[in-house]
């Protein structure tokens, strides 16, 4: 059990969205007199170039940037898990129709598809979930088919089916308990994976508008200061680094749990 990755990933959602009631220093207060001020006792973790606090910015910020994360993962496992078992299900036409729009999703490669899509509108944490959830869905959509397929073999779904009980009933009662380990391995990956796009997005200015503000876009902001002022990259950069390798973590070791049970039931 990944203990310490679960105590992290806790911490920072702690930190995000209830740090503020602890530390209540303004994250927009701009102060002349504390450029670039290195972590001290008054500034935690220092200064931007306009003099804000970068302890506070990060609270701020890492409720965008999870809320992003946690949101187009969310949507992104839901469709993908909706769409796969349904192929895997009926297969025949609808399976095909699956596969060519999976095909046509995958032409472009999915960083590029996102900055295509997000040039033509102005970024806000609802786009961005939206736009990340559209580009996201693919790979568990595929896994979700795979096995959706493998359990569409089993001697007791083909006697529902000759039964004619509810294709639905059969979905929701059968195919979504086995299909649900796959949806959450999915969704910790896609976590990462969408807090990682909406970083890149904001590092290249077209994510997260300001005022507000993600990890990302603090990342950003002070990447022309880096060399005399670490510490503005550094913080959410590893606020970043934290999150995605808990999950990777995490998500590794349910991984792993699935792939153990499926040997014990063949």
């Amino acid at each position: 059990m990944p203990i310490f990755s679960i105590l992290v990933l806790l911490f920072l959602f702690l930190f995000s969205f209830f740090g503020s009631y602890i530390y209540g220093v303004d994250p927009y207060e701009l102060d002349s007199q504390a450029i670039l001020l290195s972590p001290s006792f008054e500034h935690l973790l220092g200064t931007d170039r306009l003099g804000r606090d970068l302890l506070a910015r990060l609270i701020e910020g890492g409720q965008v940037s999870l809320t992003i994360g946690v949101g187009s993962a969310l949507i992104a496992s839901f469709i993908g898990l909706i769409l796969g078992s349904i192929a895997g299900y009926f297969r025949g036409s609808v399976d095909k129709a699956f596969v060519i729009m999976v095909d046509l999703f995958l032409t472009f490669p999915t960083f590029f598809l996102l900055l295509a899509m997000v040039s033509y509108m102005n970024a806000s944490i609802l786009v961005l979930i939206i736009i990340i959830s559209i580009t996201g869905w693919m790979t568990t959509a595929r896994l979700i088919r795979a096995e959706s397929f493998k359990i569409g073999f089993q001697g007791y779904i083909k006697i529902l089916n000759i039964a004619k009980v509810s294709k639905v009933k059969i979905l929701l009662k059968y195919y979504a308990p086995i299909l649900a380990p796959i949806y959450f391995v999915s969704f910790t990956f896609g976590v990462g994976g969408a807090i990682l796009s909406e970083s890149g997005l904001s590092f290249l200015g077209l994510g997260i508008v300001a005022p507000q503000m993600s990890w990302g876009t603090i990342l950003s902001g002070g990447r022309d200061v880096v060399e005399i002022a670490w510490w503005v990259s550094f913080f959410p950069g590893l606020m970043i680094f934290l999150v995605t390798f808990s999950l990777i973590n995490i998500s590794n070791y349910l991984q792993q749990k699935t792939n153990q049970k499926d040997i014990q039931t063949n």
